[in-house]
């Protein structure tokens, strides 16, 4: 009887623990008790659903269209200062901007395998449902500026200019000399090293990780004071003020969105960065990377080695700046005119 019981005990434990590494099914926009659809939307070769928001001048009229790309825990509507493009550079640019809601964010369905390679592939699809030519720019910032690498890797010949904005870094990407991306490492709190850890060694209790009370889970979607420079604390409460009224990020569950951000961006990549080649060999286009030197999320150090290695990457860093410095008006007019020569 002893045995009996404990095999049942031991049984219940482990569909316990599968069940708790399980996250629930996703709100999918659109279905029946799901969130409303309320922005236009394409359907891609796989059926899923992208939703995107236009910006800037008319398509037909623009001399220049730009793809922007959000960051962690945001939407389509509101990348700080890029999703509110300053009017006289857009129009001195005549610039037509789209951004979209990446893969299970906002209103675009989830993508469960969703990979670098996917969503820069996601990127061209959207680029030519809009008829945006044979070229175009892409501008992320944080998670966002990481999808960038995968345009520049698996669509480069698509690219009029790319942009990466404090993109986030993956701290095992091969090309980093170990001492370095391991000091840079340890620099951040202890919470989110252990979420690091767990995304990347074992990706499959992420979602686990980060709803337990156990231990403290993501520092980042707590948005915990400690992940912030001085001056992003100062530009904190004008960033939540513009994004009050907007719609939620996670509308359709945190796994699907949160939680395969730190799967996606801090797991094993198919490629290194650092060994991507020259997209525009004869200067017919430019690659621009901005960095705060007082970043916390994002070490500025990972940033130099990247551009030390890539000599072609245009690298600024800008003295001062935390991570949140895109929302500084003057800052993004200057991102924003980089791409164009003459007009900086």
């Amino acid at each position: 009887m002893i045995k009996v019981i404990t095999v049942v005990l031991c049984l219940g434990l482990a569909v316990w623990a599968y069940q708790a590494t399980q996250p629930p099914p996703p709100k999918l926009c659109g279905a029946p008790g799901g969130p409303p659809v309320t922005a236009p939307r394409i359907k891609l070769r796989d059926g899923r659903h992208l939703s995107y928001k236009e910006h800037g001048v008319p398509r037909e009229k623009a001399k220049a269209n730009i793809i922007l790309v959000h960051g962690f825990g945001s939407t389509k509507h509101d990348i700080m200062s890029m999703t509110d493009p300053i009017p006289h550079v857009v129009e001195e640019l005549q610039l037509y901007v789209v951004s979209f809601d990446r893969p299970g964010y906002g209103e675009s369905d989830p993508d469960l395998k969703r990979t670098p390679k996917s969503i820069a592939l996601d990127i061209e699809e959207l680029a030519d449902h809009l008829g945006l030519g044979s070229k175009f720019y892409v501008m992320g910032f944080s998670m966002g500026g990481q999808v960038v690498w995968g345009c520049l890797k698996y669509i480069p010949h698509r690219l009029a200019g790319a942009t990466l904005i404090a993109p986030v870094v993956n701290y095992w990407w091969p090309g980093f000399p170990a001492n370095l991306s391991t000091e840079a490492y340890y620099r951040q709190i202890p919470q989110e090293q252990w979420v690091l850890r767990v995304a990347h060694h074992t990706p499959w209790l992420t979602y686990w990780w980060n709803t337990q009370k156990l231990f403290p889970a993501s520092s980042v979607i707590a948005r915990k004071p400690e992940i912030f420079s001085r001056q992003d604390l100062e530009l904190a409460s004008l960033v939540a003020e513009k994004s009050k009224d907007r719609p939620q990020a996670t509308l359709q569950g945190e796994f699907e969105s949160l939680h395969q951000d730190y799967i996606v961006g801090f797991g094993k990549w198919e490629f290194d960065p650092m060994e991507l080649e020259n997209p525009f060999p004869n200067n017919e286009g430019s690659i621009h990377l901005w960095q705060g030197d007082e970043d916390v999320l994002v070490p500025a150090s990972l940033q130099r080695y990247i551009a030390q290695r890539l000599p072609w990457i245009n690298y600024h860093e800008l003295p001062g700046a935390g991570h949140l410095f895109p929302a500084i008006p003057h800052n993004f007019e200057q991102i924003l005119k980089a791409p164009f020569p003459g007009k900086e």
